[in-house]
């Protein structure tokens, strides 16, 4: 690992209105834009002045050394002093430990930011760099013309053909049945090309994702995009929460159910809190992340029962767990205490990391690790990578991702099904779907 670079820092509160990803220049290398967006508000930034690539069992621990000495050298002024201000960095961390993708931490060179009404813009160079010649205002007075125009794409078939796929689900369910585990999250990939063999442009599906997802996080680092609901860790001001999600359905259309709780024979929240098999899911779930944050915490609120979240193309049971933190823990190492939670793993955890290794025939890379950022007090969010897809190496094609909970009661059918659900949002962005 080389050593963490002097850097210089410098955040201003500007005026800004609109999008924030219009902001991106078409110019910039895909692998280079960080995005951390809800409903208009976070972090957009592109360019890299310091990163590091970790892997294996210590990839937590060996990114949060470099960061600490990266922040420690930095100098940095901040006049914005709020949650995203000041010296930031952004994360992307393999699932498994055994993965060839590494796991990334990087340090973007500009970094725009709004919270709350307010907005600002941080640039980073290092030691002996000057600054940029932009105002920062004047940054944010571009507009990129091409970020609504969507590529040429074709889908084909991942590691594992969709009519393959029932069957890998029942040998799970041997595999639960024979009592070797609780439940096992598996997932699938496909593969999406551009058409004419030209660089996949990631602003326009940073865009559409932003737009059709706005109560999700809409992420983007190191050519790792996609809109989770799921929130690992947020620890801001001696505060941890998280969002867990387990159990799931398909919305047979787009109208607005009635507001909870669930009423009406056709409800299908009705069949989401009612399910043996998605209360079981979530419950599993719940357990995993109550067990890990409950060390470093001194107090912990874990719901009773979950609530029904409702997404434009699926319902999920959500529960938000809240803890005053006693540890002193940053919030990338709260991550790596929650990672793998049983909503992408399974239960017990060493038993189903390892069914997935015997049964989904393929290397997830970063896809269901955590994703997010972190700023100088250790504060910061961490979704898990969900609805996401990873853009190849040479920016060609964009590989998806998609998995769902395994449990005894599961059907393979419905349980391919779901699956091509959760495609539903990537493929949405890509243009591959209607509008």
């Amino acid at each position: 690992m080389s050593p963490a670079p002097r850097l210089r820092v410098r955040s201003v509160a500007v005026d800004v209105t609109g999008d924030l990803l219009t902001r991106i220049p078409d110019e910039v290398d895909p692998r280079e834009v960080v995005t951390w967006l809800r409903e208009g508000d976070g972090l957009v930034g592109w360019g890299t002045v310091a990163s590091v690539s970790t892997s294996g069992v210590d990839r937590f621990e060996d990114a949060e050394r470099w960061w600490e000495a990266l922040r420690d050298a930095a100098a940095v002024e901040d006049e914005v002093r709020l949650p995203g201000s000041g010296l930031v960095a952004f994360g992307s961390f393999a699932f498994a430990a055994g993965s060839t993708d590494p796991s990334v931490l990087t340090v973007p060179r500009v970094l725009m930011g709004r919270r709350d009404g307010l907005a600002w813009v941080t640039q980073v160079v290092t030691e002996g760099e000057p600054w940029p010649p932009d105002h920062p205002a004047e940054l944010l007075g571009r507009s990129n013309p091409m970020l609504g125009t969507l590529d040429p794409l074709v889908e084909t078939e991942g590691s594992v053909p969709a009519a393959a796929w029932p069957g890998v689900i029942s040998r799970a369910v041997e595999r639960i049945d024979a009592g070797e585990v609780e439940k096992v999250v598996l997932a699938r990939d496909v593969v999406v090309r551009h058409r004419e063999g030209r660089v996949v442009r990631l602003a326009p599906v940073l865009e559409r994702l932003e737009k059709r997802y706005a109560a999700t996080w809409t992420f983007a680092v190191a050519g790792l995009v996609g809109a989770t609901p799921e929130m690992l860790v947020r620890l801001q001001a001696g505060r941890a929460r998280s969002r867990v999600l387990a159990g799931t359905i398909r919305r047979s259309n787009g109208i607005p159910l009635p507001p909870e709780p669930a009423q009406g024979p056709n409800d299908p929240r009705l069949h989401l809190v009612t399910s043996t098999k998605d209360l079981d899911e979530h419950a599993f779930a719940v357990r995993s992340v109550s067990a890990a944050l409950a060390p470093h915490c001194s107090e912990l609120h874990v719901p009773e029962a979950p609530y029904v979240l409702e997404l434009p193309d699926v319902y999920h049971l959500a529960s938000d767990l809240t803890g005053t933190m006693a540890s002193g823990a940053t919030s990338l190492r709260l991550a790596a205490a929650l990672h793998p939670t049983a909503a992408v793993c399974g239960t017990p955890t060493e038993a189903a990391a390892r069914v997935i290794g015997e049964l989904e025939g393929m290397d997830r890379g970063r896809y269901a690790g955590p994703v997010g950022w972190m700023d100088g007090s250790g504060d910061g969010d961490w979704g898990i990578a969900l609805r996401c897809g990873e853009l190849s190496a040479d920016r060609r094609s964009v590989r998806l991702f998609a998995g769902g909970g395994i449990v005894a009661a599961s059907d393979p059918e419905a349980e391919l099904a779901e699956t091509e659900m959760k495609l539903t949002a990537m493929r949405h962005a890509l243009g591959l779907l209607a509008p």
